[in-house]
């Protein structure tokens, strides 16, 4: 008996350490699509109101969200994706961060960094650029002049949004425009943006004032507004304060009953907390579980960036850089957004093209593109620049191998 018995082990364990060489084999053949999330530790700002919670992690979460979706597919065809964060102290340490940590060892990188570290890691040599997803920037340079072949941008540009906020006024026939402007550069760009809406629509700007006002707000609010916005009669105040420094006071306060709209009152956003159609309450849900508080935009367009890579890599089956660059710039891509119609890429600029959401604080008023507004091509083109009207030149390279 004990030698039948000695010949069953040696049998058992011989097909156990088979089974184990299949397992290792089977792990050897998974694709692993490694990510990098690169960002700069926030900083509280001053805000109008203490209710705004301050948020120091904004879009990571999002980019969780994304990996465990992209996993939950990729675990029946082979595939397993991964997230890597790297958050600099400040502004002046993301290129040497960039340069130790993530230069050369991934393929895929999240920055959700300023235009001009964007630029700068675009711009950086190195044996094989990376695709770069920009999760942060709202800048039309970045989509024009100073785009680059290797850089997708997820957030919608400040012209995306304003012709966004131009096609709903139209239809309302709120044609009179009253702008505000904040004196920081980014609400100059985004003043500009509006002033090309305006050109693009036809609409009337019969007046144009900058808010320089250091004072205290709360006389500001009781006394000057009402006197500040003394002007030509309109029908809208456009406000582009993007830091909100004043544009909150502004609503109740004018001389005239007129409503507010740009960067406060009515608001165009790839995202927004009231947003319930097409299945944003399940993943508005899904995200409150998992981060304890609602999706901001930075979120969602982190959460778009992993889900296209997820969405390339899945129709590819492959974890190859230049056969999902290949496959996101086609036609064929189509990217599950919540926001009713398919999301896909600008073959001219690197756009995420995407419908936009025209939101008060505590509900959505319309989404853009509205009814009515025809492109031959996809209505989602009648916001921001559209081909003819783009000044990017070297975005159709589809191979980022550096020569």
């Amino acid at each position: 008996m004990l030698p039948s018995v000695n010949l069953y082990l040696i049998a058992l364990v011989s097909a156990l350490l088979s089974l184990t060489s299949v397992g290792v084999d089977a792990a050897d053949k998974v694709q692993q699509i490694r990510i990098a999330y690169l960002g700069v530790q926030a900083q509280p700002s001053a805000a109008l109101s203490n209710l705004d919670a301050f948020i120091s992690n904004l879009g990571e979460p999002g980019a969780q969200l994304g990996i465990l979706d992209n996993n939950t597919t990729g675990q029946f065809i082979g595939q397993n994706f991964s997230l890597d964060k790297y958050i600099a102290p400040s502004a002046e340490e993301v290129l040497p961060l960039y340069s130790s940590k993530i230069a050369n060892k991934y393929a895929y990188i999240l920055l959700n960094l300023p235009a001009d570290k964007i630029l700068a890691i675009a711009d950086s040599k190195v044996e094989q650029r990376p695709l770069l997803f920009d999760i942060a920037s709202r800048d039309d340079a970045l989509r024009n002049e100073q785009c680059r072949a290797n850089v997708l941008h997820i957030l919608p540009s400040r012209a995306m949004r304003a012709d966004a906020l131009a096609q709903l006024m139209l239809k309302k026939r709120w044609q009179k425009w009253f702008l505000v402007v904040g004196n920081t550069p980014e609400d100059r760009l985004f003043a500009e943006s509006i002033k090309r809406a305006a050109k693009r629509f036809g609409m009337n700007l019969v007046a144009e004032k900058t808010w320089d006002h250091t004072y205290d707000a709360r006389k500001s609010e009781q006394a000057d507004i009402p006197v500040f916005t003394q002007t030509e009669d309109y029908d809208v105040l456009v406000v582009a304060d993007e830091q909100g420094v004043f544009g909150e006071y502004l609503a109740y306060r004018t001389w005239r009953a007129r409503p507010v709209i740009g960067s406060q009152g009515l608001v165009a956003t790839s995202w927004h907390k009231t947003h319930e159609q097409w299945g944003a309450t399940q993943i508005q849900n899904r995200f409150k579980t998992a981060a304890g508080r609602w999706m901001e935009e930075g979120d969602y367009a982190a959460y778009l960036a992993v889900r296209t890579l997820g969405e390339a890599a899945t129709r590819t089956h492959s974890e190859q850089l230049d056969k999902i660059l290949g496959y996101i710039k086609t036609e064929q891509f189509n990217l599950q957004g919540y926001k009713g119609n398919p999301l896909s890429f600008r073959a001219w600029d690197g756009q995420l093209r995407q419908p936009i959401l025209l939101a008060a604080d505590r509900s959505m008023v319309a989404v853009a593109p509205i009814e009515g507004f025809l492109h031959p091509k996809t209505e989602l083109d009648t916001l921001g620049f559209d081909q003819p009207e783009s000044k990017c030149q070297i975005y159709s390279v589809t191979s980022l191998e550096t020569k």
